[in-house]
């Protein structure tokens, strides 16, 4: 097959976490930052680094960048100036004094239990004694008192050592000597862990903007800290795809659109901070989109953006189209909507999910082989049409555990086959959009990457609750706001920027673990407190009191969801 005819194939990685760090005193209350840094995001630039025939689209959270840049500068100060480090996990990991009392003896215990069992802590058998004698201590704390500092700072080891990319633990000579020593690490030892995730850290950034800069990558970026902007901007646009759906109380929010608005804004001016270019793409956040969504994309400046499947099959519902069983007569291939300018690809929820789900308990030959049959019987059935384009887009960091050594036979191979294939192109948003017209669409149905709607965000009890707290802060900002001064008021917007992440919708529910919406209910509650300090304004009541529970257990964690 010609190069003019063979399929084009885009591989959009989505990165993103939400703020884990109090903005007040600069404490970090959840690791998942650096750990996904120090694990997913640096592998994922390792293996498009190793086959330089593959390329891709990777798309950053603002919000991300500014974490890592923190960690990264957190680091550098410990190790070069005895600056404390504000991640009590990450503090611990140097501390030549552990901590003496019990309760945070325990809490260190438990968080360093939070890995994947199989692949993660049974993968070593250091780590899996140190896991298993954790066991009755948690289960007895009372034994905590016969707790050495020694069993501590080598589970500490081995946690850090299993959250590292693989490719690190396979090109790397220090940790390659400290998983050989296996135990009894030294205070020497664990600030030479600390100096290799200084380095992971400080050229995570650089290595993306060099992938960029050879025309491997496509960067592109989500609004500031990844809201879903048809609801900041119309609450009633989840009711496109679920009418009946409840809504808050008041179901608009107050300047909402201002609000997308400024997200947007933002968002594009942290990316240029890191990357010294403004993208020509937006992902945004879990794929959600409205046309007036779309409307404001293009206003910025943006070219293209995506979202999935689900929101395409309802939009062409709506302008009049017959359901078409076969993917190849209208999924594969970028659209315009209506008048709003900017261009819109599509996922393959289904082919999406099938790395995002199936294939981590796959042999990963098997599982390479069957995905490129998949696009090769498409490449069949698109034979001679040079504008079909097939979008797998999904996250880019949760899915890795679940597969053996963080993913990376599957990776390696995919990218390998897939730069060598004769019928696939590996190509980006950017470059599609050269040689590929879009298709006009006349309707849309607003929704997101996750079932086509916006239920995982709104329209049950907790979710609702979230969204009606957040709306009694945006009022107390937009009352107090003018009051501030220019100063006061960037922090306060800032923070109203952070509970207004998409993040904290998405846990709230029985759907859900309860340790895991208990972390991040507390957290919203939290970062609402501080908008509240922030304004001086003293906070409602009901932010001492929990409003969500949780008590599910869906796959991978909740992490991701399955079309």
């Amino acid at each position: 097959m010609s190069g003019e005819t063979r399929l084009k194939l885009v591989l959009l990685w989505h990165m993103h976490q939400p703020q884990y760090q109090d903005r007040v005193s600069g404490r970090y209350h959840l690791p998942w930052t650096y750990l996904h840094a120090i694990k997913d995001y640096t592998d994922m630039a390792a293996h498009l680094e190793a086959v330089p025939g593959a390329r891709a689209v990777v798309n950053f959270a603002p919000i991300l960048l500014e974490q890592i840049a923190d960690y990264a500068t957190q680091l550098r100060g410990f190790l070069d100036n005895s600056m404390a480090i504000r991640d009590p996990l990450l503090a611990a990991l140097v501390m030549p004094a552990l901590p003496a009392d019990a309760e945070t003896r325990l809490t260190l215990i438990k968080a360093c239990l939070r890995a994947n069992e199989t692949h993660m802590i049974r993968r070593f058998t250091q780590y899996t004694r140190l896991a298993e004698m954790a066991a009755p201590i948690i289960a007895h704390p009372e034994v905590l008192a016969y707790v050495t500092d020694q069993y501590l700072a080598d589970l500490l080891v081995w946690y850090h050592l299993a959250w590292l990319g693989e490719l690190v633990r396979r090109s790397d000579a220090r940790v390659a000597r400290l998983i050989g020593k296996g135990s009894g690490f030294t205070l020497h030892d664990r600030r030479e862990l600390l100096a290799v995730l200084r380095g992971l850290l400080e050229e995570l950034v650089p290595r993306y903007a060099r992938l960029a800069a050879s025309g491997q990558v496509e960067l592109s970026v989500t609004p500031y800290a990844h809201p879903i902007l048809p609801l900041l901007i119309d609450m009633r646009s989840a009711h496109d795809t679920q009418p009946q759906a409840p809504l808050p109380h008041d179901p608009h929010y107050p300047g909402g659109e201002e609000r997308a608005r400024w997200h947007i804004q933002e968002g594009i001016a942290v990316f240029r901070q890191y990357f010294g270019f403004v993208p020509a793409g937006c992902w945004p956040a879990e794929g959600g989109l409205s046309f007036a969504a779309l409307h404001l994309l293009h206003k910025a400046g943006f070219s293209w953006t995506a979202g999935g499947e689900s929101v395409l099959h309802n939009s062409l519902a709506r302008a009049g189209h017959a359901s078409h069983s076969m993917k190849e007569a209208w999924l594969y291939r970028p659209y315009t909507i209506l008048d709003s300018g900017v261009n819109c690809f599509f996922r393959d929820d289904g082919l999406s999910d099938l790395i995002g789900f199936t294939y981590a308990s796959w042999h990963a030959d098997d599982a390479v082989a069957n995905l490129i049959g998949h696009l090769e019987t498409i490449a069949g059935a698109c034979h001679g049409h040079a504008d079909r384009v097939v979008t797998l887009a999904l996250d880019g960091e949760n899915a890795w555990e679940h597969y053996p050594e963080n993913g990376y036979y599957f990776l390696s191979a995919l990218y390998t086959r897939l730069a060598q294939h004769a019928q696939i192109e590996l190509t980006t948003f950017s470059d599609c959009l050269k040689s590929v017209p879009a298709v006009p669409l006349h309707a849309f149905a607003a929704g997101s990457w996750v079932y086509g709607s916006f239920s995982t965000w709104i329209g049950s009890h907790d979710k609702n609750r979230g969204w009606e707290m957040l709306v009694d802060a945006k009022h107390a900002f937009d009352a107090r706001a003018p009051q501030l001064s220019t100063a006061q008021r960037v922090l306060a917007e800032r923070q109203l920027a952070v509970c207004e992440g998409s993040d904290w919708f998405w846990w709230f529910g029985d759907d859900n673990p309860a340790a895991t919406v208990s972390d991040f209910e507390h957290l919203y509650r939290l970062h609402l407190g501080t908008l509240y300090q922030l304004l001086g304004v003293e906070p409602p009541e009901y932010l001492a009191q929990s409003f969500t529970r949780g008590g599910g257990a869906p796959v991978h964690g909740g992490t991701m969801k399955k079309n």
